[in-house]
């Protein structure tokens, strides 16, 4: 009798120091980011498309109510975009351009985002059918995820720790194919953050306190160092001078060599190209015919002095390479110093999708007739 009251206080302690239920561990996430006031997250993110992976660097902020500023920069070409939500508006701003959308949009709370921790949470709550498994060093979550503007996104692993910390996210498509990857390097939930971090007003000032601090830079040596060649007043070729920078600011503003899609939708064509000079430098214009009409804009990018902001009754979207501004007919996103533009009241989000994801710094055109 002894021996069996034994035996049956072993099962117990080893059932008491076993893995959590699935229960216990949702609960615990849940309630660890639902009630959390404000959150700071970094890490990285990675997007697949058939033929390239593109690295992100990642910084989200959260705020209670709704308060997000998600901060991502390409590692290939240092291309730097935030996503600003605050109690007014939703910004996309390109800081190396003083340019951003703001949105008319439901963002983020219209679909899946695999950075965000509290989107991450409400996809297991949607999820009725969710499958957590425990594993060595944690637990995995299984979900479907809600990607309205791209269906080939169709569910995602949530990696948690043994802590119930969500280190990694992956999103796959029908195939099990990972097309997006975060991985979490440090969480803050505590945060501290206030309403004033979210303002655009603030972020445009820095802008504008940074260019002055460069004239004073440059004021301030030009006094101190009398000989520095660059301080010295223009001799009597001052004029000859001045029109070649102009024309070299010309070039840098023009589009050297057309940039084509490398994916077309079937049966549709390059029909004309044409290119009208502006006041800024050149814009070419792409008109694909066929099954699947539509119109591509191509501009060099141009740095402004004061903030250009760009309103659109749409969504952002994350392209490869850059976040884009999609309204019902349209498609407009700024990547590697060109800015596009894509309309057609024929082609779905996907088809545009891809049509961007495929241009790049090629001259091969899918077909043309």
């Amino acid at each position: 009798m002894k021996k069996l009251v034994f035996i049956f206080g072993l099962v117990l302690l080893l059932c008491g120091c076993g893995k959590e239920s699935s229960e216990d561990v949702l609960k615990d996430l849940q309630k660890s980011i639902n009630n959390v006031k404000s959150y700071k997250v970094t890490g990285n993110m990675e997007i697949s498309n058939d033929e390239e992976t593109f690295t992100y660097s990642l910084e989200s902020y959260y705020l209670k109510d709704d308060y997000y500023k998600v901060i991502l920069v390409n590692q290939t070409n240092n291309h730097e975009q935030i996503i600003l939500k605050n109690n007014e508006d939703i910004y996309v701003i390109t800081p190396a351009l003083n340019k951003s959308f703001k949105f008319q949009s439901e963002w983020p709370e219209n679909s899946s985002q695999a950075y965000l921790l509290g989107s991450i949470v409400k996809d297991i709550e949607n999820d009725k059918n969710a499958e957590i498994t425990s594993e060595e060093n944690g637990y995995v979550i299984k979900t479907a995820v809600n990607y309205p503007n791209n269906n080939e996104l169709k569910y995602q692993k949530i990696y948690l720790n043994n802590k119930k910390e969500i280190e990694k996210v992956e999103v796959y498509n029908e195939n099990d194919i990972v097309k997006i990857k975060v991985a979490f390097e440090e969480v803050d939930l505590k945060a501290g953050l206030k309403a004033s971090d979210f303002k655009l007003e603030e972020y445009i000032k820095e802008e504008s306190e940074n260019s002055e601090n460069n004239s004073t830079t440059e004021s301030t040596s030009c006094e101190t160092d009398t000989k520095n060649e660059s301080c010295k007043t223009p001799t009597s070729n001052t004029n000859n001078s001045t029109n070649t920078n102009e024309q070299n600011s010309e070039k840098t503003t023009n589009i050297e060599n057309i940039i084509y899609p490398l994916y077309i939708p079937s049966n549709t064509y390059l029909t004309s190209s044409e290119t009208i000079e502006t006041d800024t430098g050149n814009r070419i214009i792409l008109t694909f015919s066929g099954e699947k009409n539509f119109v591509l804009i191509e501009e060099a990018t141009i740095a402004r002095d004061d903030m250009e902001i760009v309103p659109v009754y749409g969504e952002p979207l994350l392209l490869s390479e850059s976040i884009g501004a999609l309204s019902a007919n349209s498609l407009s996103w700024d990547v590697n110093n060109v800015s596009y533009y894509l309309a057609s009241t024929e082609l779905t989000v996907a088809e545009m999708q891809s049509i961007a994801n495929s241009l790049g710094n090629e001259t091969l055109v899918a077909g043309t007739k």
